[in-house]
């Protein structure tokens, strides 16, 4: 039975959508089929003018069956050293999304300047590229007679999440370490459903990219069939908790829209003792080719899968902490006044509201908190907030946090240095510029909030239950934020920002909104002080 067979009888209202053949894709590069073709690549091939020249003679094998325990084939190309006195280790890169350059998905049209990654950087065959394939794939690999029996994985984003997700359900005594560079573990949660609100936008466009023979399973579409959190979405969860003595080398970082969450959970849930977090200052997809990061996890490879001698903990440190979070933060309140949105130590003894629309793309209620001193925050924000709408029986709230600079301009986050133009021409995308970190909840999924053992617990929801919201209704809500990582000088401060919308930039152009695309109708209205305990919970580590 085919896994599409499988999930229909399962869930019988999935949704499949037919995939446009690679040699007919508008975008796709397809470069034919060539089962057993092999090409020599002498050292100092550049695949095109600019790219990165090959440091030694490489033999280019072309899809290369690879037999499956189903009686499935799956074809892969393979560069390999053309030296064959010595075995090599192999890595895998596991991905849907194309090989050697011919996904819609590269670098030349996901964001702008290639996302600072010179061509220099790549040798451009890079591939974008489950779990019971995987483990017969490195079974395969592992005994070819040019391997060392060593194999290991790489790759950020779905890479990352293929990684993830096989070293929580399988052990295999080839696999020596794996290097999920951010990706999701909760498809629901992290992405899809985040909050309870549907968005299917980034999947459709994932889709719309994607290249086949056959079917493809319409995540943007069951996210709208299936809202609530059940046992279709169960099925796609990942449970770090369950990787058990693999080593990770593992990134994050705070500027992304898609993987963040993810990143840190994963490292917070994995179990094997031999599990290092690099996080970093760049945009993710920056970070994969800097040269002190490849050449960081080559050493780690290299302990892993070639036995070298040398500390694997050699790593690019800044700042070395024993744990994530780091175990001086602690969680400080600041309450939210209406009155003169700003904030306070102790929740002002009158009573006030402010009110916004709720379906807009720029409405929005803000509150403004200045530190006195040097201030340094690590770790997952939340807020409680005391709302009501006054239309419908439900609403979605989104809430961001933006530094403000001690003249009280709102700062972006530039995703790396340097760039190409001075910030006020760096294009409105998420992928080069950042505005803060963002936390949602559809409303009526706050009776599906978790028991918590502290009031300073970061709250979390199962979304399997909604109660409708009776209009003027005011009820609590409790909203996580993503993790974050800001410094403030004396002076500076941020703004916690209040709508009915997204305010991230959007990840790339395409993705860009005319027109609201929430369900929000009417004005929401947060209410402050008296019997309202509205606030904003943040992880000071220092200040």
């Amino acid at each position: 039975m085919s896994v599409e067979e499988k999930l229909k009888a399962q869930f019988p209202d999935t949704v499949y959508t037919a995939l446009a053949p690679p040699d007919r894709h508008p975008g796709f590069k397809y470069k034919g089929f060539h089962p057993g073709r092999v090409t020599q690549l002498p050292r100092g091939h550049v695949k095109e003018p600019g790219y990165q020249a090959f440091p030694v003679d490489v033999t280019w094998e072309e899809d290369q069956a690879i037999p499956m325990r189903d009686g499935v084939k799956l074809y892969a190309d393979i560069f390999r050293p053309a030296d064959e006195s010595e075995k090599v280790p192999a890595i895998i890169p596991w991905s849907p999304y194309g090989k050697v350059g011919t996904s819609t998905l590269d670098y030349d049209n996901m964001g702008p300047w290639r996302i600072g990654i010179p061509y220099q950087h790549l040798s451009g065959y890079e591939t974008f590229e489950e779990a019971v394939d995987i483990y017969d794939t490195i079974t395969w690999i592992s005994e070819q007679p040019w391997c060392n029996g060593s194999v290991v994985m790489a790759g950020n984003s779905w890479l990352a999440i293929s990684q993830l997700n096989f070293a929580s359900r399988f052990q295999h005594p080839n696999l020596k370490a794996i290097a999920p560079w951010e990706g999701l573990t909760d498809l629901y949660a992290h992405q899809v459903c985040r909050g309870g609100i549907p968005k299917p936008a980034f999947f459709e466009l994932i889709l719309r990219g994607s290249a086949g023979v056959g079917k493809a399973e319409n995540i943007g579409a069951m996210a709208k069939s299936r809202p609530l959190f059940d046992k279709y979405w169960e099925g796609k969860q990942i449970k770090p908790e369950d990787i058990k003595d693999i080593p990770m080398y593992l990134t994050a970082s705070y500027s992304t829209g898609l993987h963040c969450d993810g990143s840190f959970k994963a490292f917070e849930l994995a179990q094997t003792s031999r599990k290092w977090l690099r996080v970093h200052s760049t945009q993710e997809w920056h970070d994969l080719y800097r040269p002190e990061a490849t050449d960081d996890l080559q050493r780690f490879y290299d302990y892993y899968a070639k036995g070298y001698d040398g500390s694997v903990t050699k790593t690019i440190v800044e700042r070395p902490e024993e744990q994530w979070p780091p175990a001086q933060q602690h969680i400080r309140r600041y309450y939210l006044d209406a009155a003169t949105q700003s904030f306070s130590a102790v929740k002002p003894v009158d009573s006030a509201s402010i009110a916004h629309e709720g379906h807009s793309l720029t409405a929005s209620s803000d509150f403004t908190l200045t530190f006195d001193k040097y201030t340094e925050l690590c770790g997952r924000p939340f807020v409680k907030l005391y709302m009501s709408s006054n239309v419908k029986d439900d609403f979605d709230v989104v809430v961001q946090i933006r530094k403000v600079s001690v003249s009280g301009e709102l700062l972006e986050s530039l995703n790396w240095s340097p760039m190409p133009a001075p910030g006020p021409k760096v294009p409105n995308v998420n992928v080069v510029k950042h505005l803060g970190q963002q936390g949602m909840l559809r409303a009526s999924h706050h009776v599906s909030l978790q028991p918590r053992a502290s009031e300073d617990d970061v709250p979390v929801y199962d979304h399997r239950s909604r109660e409708a919201i009776t209009p003027g209704k005011i009820v609590p809500l409790l909203i996580p934020i993503w993790p974050l990582g800001v410094v403030f000088e004396a002076g500076e401060g941020l703004m916690l920002r209040i709508s009915g919308h997204d305010m991230s930039l959007p990840e790339t152009e395409s993705l860009r909104l005319t027109a609201p695309a929430d369900d929000n109708e009417g004005q929401q209205t947060v209410y402050t002080g008296g019997e309202y305990e509205s606030y904003l919970a943040i992880p000071v580590i220092k200040g």
